[in-house]
């Protein structure tokens, strides 16, 4: 437990909010201010993905199909890294790479854009509306009740009136449901990937770097980074250890092993998420020898 106190005051100044889960149960291992309503920026990018990613598997829909960059997705501002230009075609799988890898504002909005012209519209909303309108749906089902999104970017440059936020639990509900997706695991593991932007006829590969530097170090292989100068630096990190096998007569049961870590409002995210990282790893090997008893008001 001392472990646990230096880890925390250490924490504290920095860190406005975190919370470290098991990822299979959605026991708290440990938080802070874990409700507390914040900006979270480019977290935000989880639910774009999700809610993509839903459609095309309700739908059957082919993820190799070309969306076109608009001039209306160009106006999402924030980060464009990959350098999209209006009238440039990409496929939605690529645009996942940009969004997730890359954090690329202006290819989170031209999902929103190509898929939510194809969602359920009953409000008549333009596309992106009615995206997000999807994503505050999902949210909704997932019980983030402290969460509202505005935009498909997690942009928060708008007045003080009308700010998305969400809360670090709530972020840890929409990320561990992501991890239930057959591909999203897949996306947000990869440290590098080359994508194909198609302008006026001629393929340009460009090669993307994960902005999630932690990836590949203890266990971790996801998921997500984030940054505005409202929301501060934030983090979501998952991590695997092997799955704990236990034999009891002739049947073994396997259990696996994944934390999901959520940090808002860091001036070190990197740093203060291992921490967090290591000290959830500790917890959680106390709490599966205790017999891994879920509480009320400790499980998301």
């Amino acid at each position: 437990m001392a472990g646990l106190l230096i880890a925390s005051t250490a924490l504290s100044p920095a860190a406005e909010s975190y919370v470290v889960v098991d990822n299979q149960t959605g026991h708290i291992l440990s938080s802070n201010a874990r409700d507390e309503k914040l900006q979270v920026a480019s977290l935000t990018k989880v639910a774009t993905a999700t809610v993509t990613l839903d459609w095309a598997q309700l739908n059957k829909a082919e993820l190799g199909q070309m969306a076109t960059i608009t001039a209306q997705a160009l106006r999402a501002g924030g980060t464009n890294p990959v350098g999209l230009m209006e009238g440039d075609s990409i496929s939605l799988r690529d645009l996942l790479y940009c969004s997730l890898m890359a954090s690329d504002n202006v290819a989170a909005a031209a999902l929103a854009q190509h898929v939510g012209s194809r969602l359920p519209n009953s409000q008549g909303l333009d596309p992106i509306s009615n995206f997000v309108s999807h994503m505050n749906a999902l949210a909704r089902t997932l019980g983030m009740k402290r969460t509202l999104f505005l935009n498909p970017t997690g942009s928060d440059s708008m007045p003080d009136s009308a700010l998305p936020y969400s809360t670090a639990a709530d972020i840890a509900r929409l990320t561990r449901y992501a991890y239930s997706e057959a591909d999203f695991p897949f996306y947000v593991s990869q440290k590098s990937r080359t994508v194909h932007v198609f302008r006026a006829g001629a393929d340009l590969p460009v090669e993307l770097q994960n902005t999630n530097e932690l990836l590949d170090q203890e266990g971790i292989d996801g998921v997500k980074t984030g940054r505005t100068s409202r929301a501060g630096d934030c983090l979501i990190l998952s991590a695997e250890q092997k799955p704990e096998v236990q034999r009891q007569g002739e049947k073994v049961y396997v259990t696996p092993r994944r934390l999901i870590v959520v940090l808002l409002g860091s001036r070190d995210r990197f740093g203060e998420s291992s921490v967090l990282l290591r000290q959830g790893w500790r917890l959680y090997q106390q709490w599966a020898t205790d017999g891994r008893k879920l509480k009320s008001g400790k499980t998301l």
